[in-house]
């Protein structure tokens, strides 16, 4: 039994950061956060979903770092954040803006990307001040902002009542996972990722979810089970692009087109067939140059849009 809370080789290894810190939540809680990359690049800010840690997001750590400043940080409980007693949909908000505080300067603009609780993260922080400070475009993998318990197809039985009663006892377990065994793994493929996901993908993901500590998964089972962030939604008013895969069985295809039609600047929608819930491991080219996009297109254009303002505003001075 291996106790590594990732892999320690390979694509999905997770590179070491240029610096690491703690952000400070306004409850107290302390968050970890890593820096990658260069200090003057264009930032991009990753935010993981339940059960996971920073070190889901190697792939687009190892790509993205060679020219962004990617932030990446553990959600309280998760990965090297300690356990908190709060969790809750405004905690994640709270948590959010703290680790921007703490790693953008003032007006400082980033592309902010969520996976599955990550992306209910930016839902909830969406009508926050310094989310709208720093926001300059979001992304949205495999998320969704309500009746996340009444739509997940993890158990194989038609849409109702029993197959809501049985979902909410399945996914919020007290049972330990334990070691990362054969049978863990092939129960992880088929309720988390598609059915063509490699071995190493497997291996990656488990590692992650298996560490993360009951107490926690427990917990914020029950956030996510009475979760209803559709007014977060309609506030999430940066362009905004959204990532699904078609074998989802946690947040299936249903939410994210619910998301595309309530987000007041949608960029675009990606269904990527036959994959699932894990999309920025099972695709990580394709999520990596989605963030690229959004960040070629928006943050270069905040910036020069704000050079421009500044020199204006020179301009008008001198002429004064």
């Amino acid at each position: 039994m291996s106790r590594l809370m990732h892999v320690a080789h390979g694509a999905y290894a997770p590179p070491a950061p240029a610096r690491e810190l703690t952000a400070v939540s306004a409850d107290g809680a302390r968050l970890h956060v890593e820096v990658h990359g260069p200090e003057n690049a264009p930032p991009v800010v990753l935010a993981h979903g339940w059960t996971c840690s920073t070190a889901f997001w190697a792939a687009q750590i190892r790509d993205l770092a060679a020219d962004h400043r990617v932030i990446a940080y553990d959600q309280r409980g998760h990965g090297r954040s300690p356990a908190s007693a709060t969790c809750s949909t405004e905690a994640l908000a709270d948590d959010l803006e703290a680790v921007l505080a703490a790693t953008l300067a003032p007006g400082e603009k980033a592309v902010l990307v969520g996976h599955s609780m990550g992306g209910m993260t930016l839902m909830a922080a969406s009508t926050r001040a310094r989310f709208r400070e720093h926001a300059a475009a979001a992304l949205l993998c495999s998320t969704g902002s309500s009746r996340l318990v009444a739509e997940a197809r993890v158990v194989p039985l038609r849409a109702g009542r029993l197959r809501t009663r049985i979902t909410k006892s399945v996914l919020g377990s007290r049972a330990p996972l334990g070691p990362v065994t054969p049978v863990a793994r092939r129960i992880l493929k088929y309720a988390t990722m598609g059915p063509g996901s490699s071995p190493g993908m497997v291996e990656a993901c488990a590692r992650i979810v298996h560490a993360c500590p009951r107490k926690v998964r427990h917990a914020w089972s029950v956030v996510l089970e009475m979760l209803d962030l559709d007014d977060g939604v309609r506030e999430l008013k940066v362009p905004t692009a959204v990532v699904v895969g078609t074998a989802d069985r946690l947040t299936p295809v249903v939410h994210a087109r619910a998301l595309v039609a309530a987000l007041p600047h949608c960029v675009g929608v990606t269904e990527l067939p036959g994959l699932g819930h894990m999309t920025p491991v099972e695709a990580p080219e394709l999520v990596t140059s989605r963030i690229r996009e959004l960040v070629a297109t928006y943050t270069h254009a905040a910036q020069a849009e704000e050079a421009a303002a500044a020199a204006q505003a020179v301009e008008i001075k001198e002429g004064a």
